[in-house]
């Protein structure tokens, strides 16, 4: 087994100007070093110092390409109260025209993914995380495993639910992304992608 560090640290720092999160996620995807790419917002946290440990090991079979687990939302102040679960599973093809799609801050990829197919579409604002994933996992069909592990605290809140016109507006990119990589949603897809949301706030907490 290989071992990593119980958490990581930062070689590299850069600060600078930018166009936007995916344009900065984008600058760090090309300044990695590593074989694994994974990618921890300012509002998130691991859960553990053994999540590293986890994603790897199931990293060490060679065919899969990607990793994502599951995560909580908490309160913003209070990080140890949680508010919502998001958890996820060992998807199929089928699931992401039923409005699945896994947390993208614990989604963990190998770089060489990256280099094939391409890396954060900047055009859209707030739906780029979920047009990587569809071109990923559904368009190239990526191999991947799901970890049934909560390994991100995320502090609650986000751009694309902050309002209903965010809302609006996220349902509009959530379009694009589909056309943008030739796939074609059933017409309720989109309609169920924040729906299934709801589950997340029922849980025994």
């Amino acid at each position: 087994m290989h071992v990593v560090e119980s958490f990581p640290h930062v070689a590299k720092k850069v600060s600078e100007k930018d166009n936007g999160i995916y344009d900065a996620m984008n600058k760090g995807i090309a300044m990695a070093t590593g074989d694994i790419i994974g990618i921890l917002n300012a509002d998130d946290m691991y859960t553990d110092p053994g999540v590293l440990q986890k994603v790897v090991d199931v990293f060490l079979h060679p065919i899969v390409d990607a990793v994502y687990a599951d995560l909580v939302f908490v309160d913003p102040i209070n990080t140890d109260k949680i508010v919502r679960r998001w958890i996820s599973r060992q998807h199929t093809e089928t699931d992401f025209y039923y409005g699945w799609m896994p947390p993208h801050p614990t989604f963990f990829v190998r770089k060489s993914v990256y280099e094939k197919f391409g890396l954060f579409d900047t055009r859209l604002r707030s739906a780029a995380d979920y047009e990587l994933i569809l071109r990923f996992l559904l368009k190239h069909r990526i191999s991947s495993r799901h970890i049934p592990h909560l390994i991100i605290k995320m502090r609650n809140g986000g751009k694309s639910t902050a309002s209903l016109k965010n809302r609006i507006i996220a349902n509009h990119e959530d379009r694009k992304a589909w056309k943008i990589n030739g796939l074609k949603p059933h017409f309720f897809t989109l309609i169920l992608k924040p729906l299934r949301k709801l589950d997340q706030f029922f849980f025994n907490g």
